[in-house]
């Protein structure tokens, strides 16, 4: 399976596999309108990625973020029963990092609108981040008693039982998230990542495949791909996942260790190191990482690789 990080940054992307903020409804004042318009736009790409010690990049998708929160601010003032308001600066504060405020605001938006099956989801995805399951799939469920459409609670609620080992009942929420919309690349995505830890490598391979087709610039299911590929000894396939991977996010530490094994393997010690280091700049002390460099270098550890910088 893909190697976790921790448990912050998976929360830090709220969306992503999960789906990123739904929106319902419409201001009443054409100028509130106009700037709530604008900030959505914002949050959906603040939201297209998908989990623990932040990233450069994470880090300024947080701060666009709590640029978000003031502009929607704005926008309660001006029209304090927009359920709708409420759930995009949840969002917003959920990608600031702030979850009880993130909590806050869904709760506000449910109570203004009770069938608010995105709010729902988006406060089970908080729950979710902050270790309540029990919360957040009693929200995930309530999200699809009220829209048995809504895909973006399936794979919230699917996801939970995969990381709970519990992959029957995590393959049934995606496949239902797959058969309701069948161009869900997040679906395919998680789908992939049951199949993996299953030992069902060429299947994993096809999801994770449908995922890239569905979704190309999503750097997460070429780093799943290439995995498996490992899985089945295609050496120079999974290098060739985890590059594109790399390219797409230079600050995806796990894939540039993966690179590096996948380079060790084929025996280019050069691109194995450079990856290894790559990884080490942006997680030091990956282990990895740090064992690859060592199995390269014969065993010995080399001093400074921890702090290294991709060249």
């Amino acid at each position: 399976m893909m190697r976790q990080a921790g448990k912050a940054r998976a929360m830090a992307r709220i969306g992503g596999a999960d789906g990123s903020p739904a929106t319902s409804g419409a201001l009443r004042r054409p100028r509130a309108a106009l700037a709530l318009l604008a900030v959505t736009g914002a949050l959906a790409l603040a939201g297209c990625q998908t989990s623990e010690m932040l990233s450069p990049s994470e880090q300024a998708a947080r701060a666009g973020a709590s640029q978000n929160v003031a502009s929607l601010s704005e926008v309660i003032a001006a029209n304090p029963q927009d359920a709708n308001a409420y759930n995009l600066r949840g969002s917003a504060y959920g990608r600031a990092g702030d979850y009880a405020k993130a909590i806050q605001d869904f709760t506000t938006a449910i109570k203004l609108n009770p069938q608010f099956a995105a709010a729902y989801s988006n406060r089970a995805l908080i729950y979710r981040g902050m270790g309540d399951t029990k919360l957040a799939i009693a929200d995930y469920t309530t999200a699809i008693q009220i829209d048995p459409s809504y895909t973006a609670a399936y794979v919230g609620l699917g996801n939970i039982y995969r990381q709970a080992g519990q992959y029957q009942q995590a393959l049934d929420n995606f496949n239902a998230a797959i058969k309701i919309n069948p161009n869900d690349s997040r679906a395919f995505h998680n789908r992939a990542l049951v199949e993996e830890a299953q030992g069902q490598h060429q299947q994993a391979i096809e999801d994770f495949g449908t995922a890239i087709s569905l979704a190309p610039s999503a750097a997460e299911p070429y780093n799943g791909r290439g995995l498996a590929y490992m899985a089945i000894g295609k050496f120079q396939e999974a290098a060739d996942d985890f590059t594109v991977a790399v390219s797409i996010d230079r600050n995806y530490a796990d894939a540039w260790a993966n690179r590096g094994d996948a380079f060790s393997k084929l025996g280019d010690v050069e691109k194995a190191r450079q990856s290894y280091r790559a990884a080490l700049s942006l997680q030091p002390n990956d282990p990895k990482a740090v064992q690859g460099l060592k199995a390269l270098s014969g065993g010995a550890a080399a001093a400074g690789d921890g702090t290294a910088t991709s060249g």
